[in-house]
């Protein structure tokens, strides 16, 4: 059941209550529903342009995938790139909370610690021992 739906069935409830609009109780009750029957129908224009706008970006996606490769032939990979990117050391993590492993340059390791993106855990890190080994 999708959001207009059961607003629709909200506005049956209230009907099938004869609600009495000329009270207070009934004059809320009649406003809440129309701004959720607004509120509905709006999600769903929303829901249609993100559709939309979806099909598009993939759309547009493709095109450039297509003019990179007619434009670099053999040598466009999508996994290649010169930014030095591939020459990070990168390091694999474990969350002791949710197992989730991550990977992370050493940058992120030097500034101490983040949170998990999976379970929000902080996860620290110790360079003590680095430290030690560089003296």
């Amino acid at each position: 059941m999708n959001i207009t739906e059961k607003v629709s069935y909200i506005k049956g409830l209230a009907e099938g209550l004869s609600l009495d609009e000329t009270t207070k109780e009934g004059k809320l009750l009649a406003a809440v529903i129309d701004v959720l029957d607004d509120i509905a129908h709006q999600v769903d224009e929303i829901d249609m342009d993100l559709a939309d706008l979806t099909d598009v970006v993939s759309d547009i996606d493709e095109a450039v995938t297509d003019l990179e490769e007619d434009f670099y032939g053999d040598e466009y990979d999508d996994d290649e790139c010169d930014c030095g990117c591939e020459d990070e050391d990168m390091y694999e993590i474990t969350c002791p909370k949710c197992s989730n492993s991550i990977t992370v340059d050493f940058d992120v390791i030097a500034a101490g610690g983040i949170l998990c993106p999976n379970c929000g855990e902080p996860l620290e890190f110790d360079l003590s021992a680095l430290e030690d080994e560089e003296e």
